[in-house]
């Protein structure tokens, strides 16, 4: 087997782990993230869209070395996109092969061709796959916008990491998969799903650490450009909008604003460039124009006390 990163012994080492990544983690995620790896559990990861809980799956699959499966959920999902299914088309030309050849034997034909040749394996199968590099990250994204009945159908994975095929038998892994499972919270998860998790609830960050993702993330942002940017976003995000801006949008914004070559904000600025950071058109009237002018206000006043303080 490949030379692979070691899982981390600590906290601190998952703290360090998701650094290398660039990923500006707090010490209850990186706890609950520890234990998850220690004891082979998933996790699930509930939160507002854009709060950062994909992002953990790609760095640990990153820094860890390990080939990242991803399965995007959406309404609908059914095992046949999920998990597996069986190539017709070339079971088909088996069939025919097998006649021309005069091959009459019902039961060899129907072994040959519920063979695993013919299975199209679909990210959950692929995730418990042997792979040199050690277990694949299996990332299930937005598990809230899939149905109940699919939920069903993950249990048995996410207890036992195993599938059954009925054509073929019990297929399990040889070493489970590190799991990570988003939900946006558009509708509460089963809790027979979540008693097979660890689980936790990010937040948007605080003013320091999103401070801390922006230098990390977009080092090319001017400091007080940047300063601006996050305390801007943090007082939007107290306002009664239909969908509050996330950490991509606040990356997104304040790069966007450097390619204009901003240096601060300005209430021209930040009219001309709220549609990167709010995707509501309802969102964008409540604050555009006075509005969006008393909170720079009051941003700037606050920094500017802060910085003779």
């Amino acid at each position: 087997m490949a030379d692979r990163p070691p899982l981390p012994n600590s906290v601190d080492d998952t703290l360090n782990l998701l650094a290398r990544g660039n990923y500006i983690g707090e010490r209850n995620l990186a706890t609950v993230l520890f234990l998850a790896l220690k004891r082979g559990r998933p996790l699930f990861l509930e939160g507002e869209a854009g709060v950062g809980k994909t992002e953990i799956a790609k760095v640990l699959a990153e820094t860890l070395g390990r080939r990242l499966v991803r399965l995007q959920c959406y309404e609908g999902l059914d095992v046949a996109a999920a998990v597996y299914e069986w190539n017709y088309p070339r079971q088909m030309v088996e069939i025919r092969v097998a006649e021309a050849a005069g091959e009459q034997d019902r039961e060899q034909l129907s072994g040959d061709i519920f063979d695993e040749r013919f299975l199209i394996e679909r990210p959950l199968l692929q995730a418990l796959r042997p792979d040199e590099h050690g277990a694949p990250v299996l990332l299930i994204d937005e598990l809230d916008r899939t149905d109940e009945p699919f939920e069903a159908f993950l249990l048995e994975v996410l207890s036992d990491f195993q599938i059954t095929i009925p054509e073929l038998g019990t297929i399990a892994a040889a070493e489970p998969p590190i799991v990570i499972i988003t939900s946006n919270r558009t509708r509460e998860i089963h809790d027979a799903l979540k008693r097979r998790c660890f689980y936790h609830w990010v937040d948007f960050p605080s003013a320091a650490r999103e401070l801390e993702i922006l230098k990390v993330k977009a080092p090319q942002v001017p400091a007080e450009l940047s300063r601006q940017v996050v305390a801007f976003v943090q007082s939007l995000r107290n306002e009664d909008l239909f969908k509050a801006p996330g950490i991509a949008e606040t990356l997104d914004w304040a790069e966007a604003l450097t390619q204009l070559d901003k240096v601060a904000l300005d209430p021209q600025a930040v009219d001309d460039t709220l549609g990167v950071l709010l995707k509501y058109q309802d969102d964008i009237a409540k604050i555009q124009g006075s509005e969006a002018a008393r909170i720079l206000d009051e941003v700037k006043a606050e920094l500017s006390h802060a910085a003779f303080a």
